[in-house]
This record gives C-alpha cells, structure tokens and sequence, in this order.
C-alpha cells in the first residue's frame, strides 16, 4: 500500500478525530450502540465482532487511542495486517447447537455476543464458525439462499481453504486461499464505515463538460437541432420586427414575438406526431434530427411559448399605455376589454383572445408539471392539458397568419388522433392473462390483434377502464414481435395507477367476465411460456377489457443497426431489452442456418443490414435479489440457446449487478463472495440467480466496464440505456469519456 505523506497524514487524523467527537459521548469514549450507529451496518453480529477487536483493553468502549490505531490498520495498514483482522472476525468461537435453525440462531444472540466482546478465539476456523459468519454476511448483503444453499457455499469456501484437510483453517491457509484474489486484497477494508477516511478531494475540470470536444462529438444531432431551432426563432424574429419597424419599438417587439409564436405553436404539434416520428426513425432523417428526444424538445418548446407570450403581451400593453396616455381620452382597458377593429384579430378581438390565451397557457404550465403528475392528481394534467384544443382555436382568431402556419402541422394531427380513437374504440382488447411478481411487477398478457405489427423495444399506451377511465399511460413490450399470439406487459407498482392496477389483480375476487374457453393447443402454448418467465405469486387467467394506442418507436430502433450494442437496464427498465433480447437471439439463429459450403441460406428475407450486430453486453442492475426474477428464466434460455448455436462463443455477453450487496473488498462480504465464486465455478451456476453469469456485488465501475469494451474492438460501440435520470447522467458522462454513443429512453 502507498505511503501516507505527513500532510496527508496530519488530515487523516484531524477528520478521524472531529468524527470521533462527533460519535462520542461527554465521557469521549464510543460504547457498542453508538459504535453500531457510526458503523451503519445492518446486523449486529459485524458491529459486535469489530467492536470486541477494536476494544484493545476490553474495558466495554473505545477511545481515541484505541480508535485510531485500528483504523490505521484497516484504512493504510499493510496487506498482512488487513489479513489478519478478517482471520480474527471469523475465528468466532462459539459452540452452536446444531439442532435447528431457530436454536442456533438463539446460540447466536446469546453466546455470539459474550464470546465476541470477550475477543476470545482458538487460532482456527471451523466449519461451524465459517457458517455462522457466511450466515451473517448472506443478511448483511441483503441475499435469501435456502438453508441447504447456505451448507453448500460453506463446504465449497472450507474445501478449498482446508488444505492440509485437517478440518479447520488457518491463518496460513486462509492467506493463501486470499492470494488468489489480488484485487480483493489490494483495498480490503470496511467500506461501510464512512466515517474511516476523509472523503477524496473533488476532481474538477479546467473546462465544463459541455465544452470539451466529446461532449460536442455524441450531442452533435441535437445541439445542430437546437442551434438551428435557435437561429429560425431569430430569423423570423428579425423579419417580423422589421416589417413594423415604422410602428414604433414595442410594436416591433410585439409583431416579432408574434411570428416566433406561429412558429413554436404550430412547432408543439409536430412534435407530439408519435406515429409520424415512429415512422420517420426508418429514414435518413432519423440520423440528422433527434427523434429520440421529441418529448423533452415538446417540453422546451413549451417554456419558449410561455415566454414569447409573455413578452408579447408586455409589449401590447405597453404600446396601448402609450397610446392611451397620447389621445388622453381613452384609458388602458379600453384597448385590452373592448374589440376595436383596429388592433387586429376576428372582429377585433385580438386584446381579447390575448389575455385568454396567457391565462390557458399559464395553467397548462402549472398543472403539468411533475409534482402534479406524479401526486395522484393526473386527472387535473390530462383535463388541463386539453386545453391545447382552446388555444389552437383562439390562436386562429387572434393572429391573421397563424392558419398558413398549422394547417399541415393540425391536420396530421388531427389524423392521427383520429386514427388512434379508431384504434382504441374498435371493439377494444382483452388481458387473458395475469401474473403478480413478488417483486411489486404485474405481468399482463393481453390478446394480440393479427393487424398489430411493432419492432423490439417499441412501447404502447394502455387504459384499463376498471382502473381509471381517462388514464392512459406508456409502457414497453416486453414480448419479441415473433411471438404472434400476444402482447407481454410488465409493470412495476410505482405511481398511484400501477399501484392501483397491482391492488386491483390482488383481490380474492374482480368483477370480471368469464374467462373465453381455451384449446388444448393454446393451453399447452401458455404452459410453456409460463414455464419460461416462471410464475409469481399470483396467476390467473382472466378477461379484462382494455385498449391499447400504438406502437411507438424508440432509441432502442438503433441497436440492430449498431457493431457493439452495450445494453443498461436498471430494475424495471431492463423492460425494453427484454423484447430486443429475445428477437436478438431470434435473428442470431436465423442468421446461423445456412449452408456451411455453398453459404446458402434459408432465410432469404433476412438481410444484412437487418441486424450488423457482432457483439451484445448486457448490464442489469438491481438493488436486491427479488428483482432478478421474473426476467431471469428467459435470460437463462438465452444462455442455452447461445451455447447451442455457438458452444463457447461469446456474441451476447451478461453482466449483473446486485447493489445491496456489500462488494469483495468488504471485511462483512469477502467470505460470502469467494464462497460464492468458488461455487459458481463448481457447479457453473450462480447461487443467486440461476444464471451461468456470475452476480457481482454493488454497482458497476463504469471506468473499468467501459475500458474492457473499448479494448475489445468489435466495432463501433453504442450504449442504450433505461432507467433513472440520475444514473443516465452518470452513464452519459462516462460515454463522453470514452467516446461512445448514449440513448436513453424517453417517452
């Protein structure tokens, strides 16, 4: 380990002092709570076992003196030292009663915690010990194996670390067994106490993210978007203001901000044409303008027509203030309340269709913001946001020009909601089939209609009328378009109608009509594909009457175009790979059956350019175990269907992420994890989820899971990812670094 610099070391100890202060009672001393507290470990067994070895005189607390030095042995201590503070947090001592689980739980909170802060340990692990300690560290990271999983992991980590079989490990053998995990030993510490170590000095910049030429490089679709978009607004502000130029300055700043407002609401339409975008994602223009984003540049727009609005009016009144104040006879609100023919507008009515219209803009603003939204109040932003039928209306009264402007714009709008209003009141749709995941996910089937055709990571609007009437609300299929029969929904309960659409298939019983009869085809079909995402909690066949609006296309349209598609799901967002996943595999087979002497194939519709994929990392990341499961049996039929086509191959590549779970470098988990590697090993199965790929603890270091895809050199890499906003900005920053291409999933 580096060598700690004096300066570096006078800071350590100045923090580590003031945080002791802080922790400390008034007899400066820190007992077992406030230890557990500043600890902030989730079982008392670890916080038990450090404290005993922290106390060095065993006088029940820990002072300064004390604290200090064990810190300095876990935070810059030498590899050596580390090592043996982990050997003496196992050599636990205690005679477990071995006749239940329950009894030897009551062992541990008895005698676990006498022996603990007494210190007392024999020099050697044995297999009680590791299993006691393998136990706690299964709760620390948050992991439920069954009792017989747990006596696997045990006899898997004490096989390969009993080397003499002598039945008990160690100090020697357990350092050997840890030499082969370099990296582990390298930063062993206990990384939940963050109050060990200063927090690292901040890295910051010479120069802003948004100047350096990565930025630029990955953004360049939609700043050229928003710089031209930008230049128009001027442009016609300019024209228009010159024009008028005779009528004085407010005048001119009025008829200026008018023309941008033509523009910009006309502008509101044709960003909200979802089945022309989606159609237009299959042409050149989908590489020059920024499709993906068409609802956060519908949100911009909307701000900038709120301001222009604004600044239009001002600059009205104003100009009326001084013409009332130049004729002396006439005051302000007659010019605002009164129609005069001319001040412009159908019939005169310009002043009045003015205020009008500020005041539906202002409140189309307001209750659509996401604090609304999100509150359990979406009624108010679906009825306020209707108003949007108003204020076309009243624009067409108000300005002279603003027709020429939205005639196209209004009349594929107004097809398009015709046809979606056909579409959804054809008859309507049924869920046949129902599955509630422990997990909070509900997993709809709903009847597919012959003439629905979608693309993998496509998404739909669904209203389910026993829910709410008038909600409609976006979610992806989850189903590869080559499943014929039926559409695949999977929805976690977050908002007030998810939550509502859980509760509602929870119920004993729904009114409900009787289910349609089924083949014995069709049974047979639905039983396999159970048995290929695994059932919940809760199945049932059902017939719930439903609609649907749709498909929309998303960034996900890239992927199959892409040499090195790099896929992120976090939790529930993995929900869009699930379909690509599937229809991946689906053409990877396809692609695979031709002649391997002549090359023909037997797929003549397939062509090249359908998908030029070479390579495919999958990264899931889940914050705890449960959330693995109802997408892990159709990864593990990925896995076999992959090592069938190709046996060693490596064309889709899986990476999972469990973030409640305490990393190898901790003292609480690098039992457990070399357990678990060991084991995986052995049987080529993760414990955790079933899967051929091992689950790793925590979250990604992106540094290092970049680097090893840019080393790789299959292509040019594209990064697709759906999940929070926090973390997209993260993964963004990273893609600027390294120099790949972001998409992120919008609706």
């Amino acid at each position: 380990p580096r060598t700690m610099s004096a300066a570096e070391d006078a800071e350590w100890l100045r923090w580590v002092t003031k945080q002791f202060g802080s922790i400390a009672g008034e007899d400066k001393e820190i007992d077992l709570e406030e230890f557990k507290t500043a600890l902030q470990v989730k079982e008392s067994f670890f916080a038990e076992r450090f404290f005993a070895l922290f106390d060095a005189d065993g006088s029940g607390t820990i002072s300064l003196e004390e604290l200090l030095q064990a810190l300095s042995l876990l935070v810059h201590g030498s590899e050596m030292d580390k090592l043996r503070f982990l050997f003496q947090v196992y050599d636990v001592d205690v005679l477990l009663c071995p006749d239940t689980v329950s009894h030897q739980e009551a062992c541990v909170q008895g005698r676990v915690a006498t022996s603990a802060l007494k210190g007392g340990s024999s020099g050697s692990i044995d297999p009680d010990e590791l299993r006691l300690v393998l136990r706690w560290c299964l709760q620390e990271s948050a992991i439920v194996l069954p009792e017989e999983r747990l006596g696997d992991l045990t006899l898997a980590l004490f096989e390969a670390a009993d080397k003499d079989h002598s039945g008990s490990i160690t100090f020697e053998e357990l350092r050997e067994e840890l030499e082969a995990f370099p990296e582990v030993m390298e930063n062993l510490t206990i990384s939940a106490a963050s109050w060990l170590k200063p927090p690292p000095p901040v890295e910051r910049s010479l120069r802003p993210r948004y100047l350096t030429r990565p930025y630029w490089h990955n953004h360049r679709g939609k700043l050229t978007f928003l710089g031209g978009y930008a230049g128009l607004n001027l442009l016609l502000f300019t024209l228009a203001a010159l024009r008028h130029a005779g009528l004085g300055a407010w005048v001119m700043v009025a008829r200026g901000c008018g023309q941008c407002l033509n523009f910009n609401c006309a502008l509101l339409a044709v960003l909200m044409l979802r089945r022309c975008l989606t159609w237009l994602r299959a042409t050149p223009i989908a590489l020059v303008l920024p499709l993906d984003q068409h609802v956060v540049f519908h949100q911009l727009v909307g701000y900038v027509v709120l301001a222009l609005a604004a600044v239009h009016t001002g600059a009205h009144i104003a100009n009326f203030s001084r013409l009332a104040h130049q004729d002396g006879h006439r005051v302000l609100a007659e010019y605002l309340l009164s129609a005069r023919p001319e001040v412009g507008g159908l019939g005169g009515t310009a002043s009045q269709t003015g205020l009008a219209l500020q005041g539906l803009l202002a409140a189309m603003l307001v209750f659509s913001s996401p604090c609304v939204r999100r509150s359990g109040h979406f009624e108010v932003f679906y009825w306020t946001h209707l108003s949007y039928i108003s204020i076309w209306t009243l624009l067409i009264f108000h300005g002279p020009h603003f027709w020429k402007w939205f005639a196209v714009p209004g009349c594929l709008f107004v097809l398009e909601k015709v046809l979606g209003l056909a579409w959804r009141r054809a008859g309507g749709l049924h869920i046949v089939e129902v599955n509630l995941l422990p997990s909070k996910v509900t997993h709809l089937v709903i009847e597919r209609p012959q003439s629905f055709h979608y693309k993998p990571g496509d998404y739909i609007y669904l209203n389910v009328p026993a829910i709410a009437t008038y909600e409609w609300h976006p979610f992806t299929i989850s189903s590869a378009p080559e499943q014929q029969e039926t559409l695949w929904l999977h929805i976690r309960s977050l908002g007030q109608w998810t939550n509502k659409l859980y509760e509602y298939f929870q119920q004993p019983e729904w009114p409900s009509p009787e289910p349609k009869p089924l083949s014995r085809s069709l049974r047979e079909k639905r039983c396999r594909r159970w048995a290929q995402v695994g059932l919940g909690e809760t199945h049932r066949i059902c017939n719930i009457k439903c609609y649907i609006d749709g498909p929309y296309g998303t960034p996900t349209w890239r992927i199959f175009t892409s040499e090195h598609a790099v896929l992120i799901g976090a939790g529930i967002g993995i929900t869009p790979f699930a379909s690509i996943l599937q229809s991946i595999m689906y053409r990877y087979r396809r692609r695979k059956q031709s002649c391997p002497s002549c090359h023909y194939s037997w797929c003549e519709d397939l062509r090249d350019e359908e998908m030029t994929l070479r390579k495919v990392d999958f990264i899931w990341i889940n914050r705890d175990q449960k959330h693995f499961e109802w997408f892990v049996s159709l990864l593990t039929k990925l896995e076999m269907e992959q090592a069938e086509q190709e046996p060693g191959g490596r064309f889709l590549e899986m990476h999972m992420y469990m973030t409640s779970a305490l990393s190898k470098n901790d003292m609480k988990a690098i039992g457990l994890q070399m357990a678990l590697d060991l084991l995986a090993a052995k049987e080529q199965k993760d414990s955790i989820t079933g899967l051929r790929t091992r689950t790793q603890p925590g979250r990604p270091d992106w540094n290092k899971v970049f680097g090893k895809v840019a080393e790789e050199k299959r292509g040019k890499v594209q990064v697709f990812f759906c999940g929070s906003p926090a973390l997209a900005k993260v993964i963004r920053a990273h893609c600027d670094r390294f120099g790949f291409r972001f998409f992120k999933e919008n609706f």
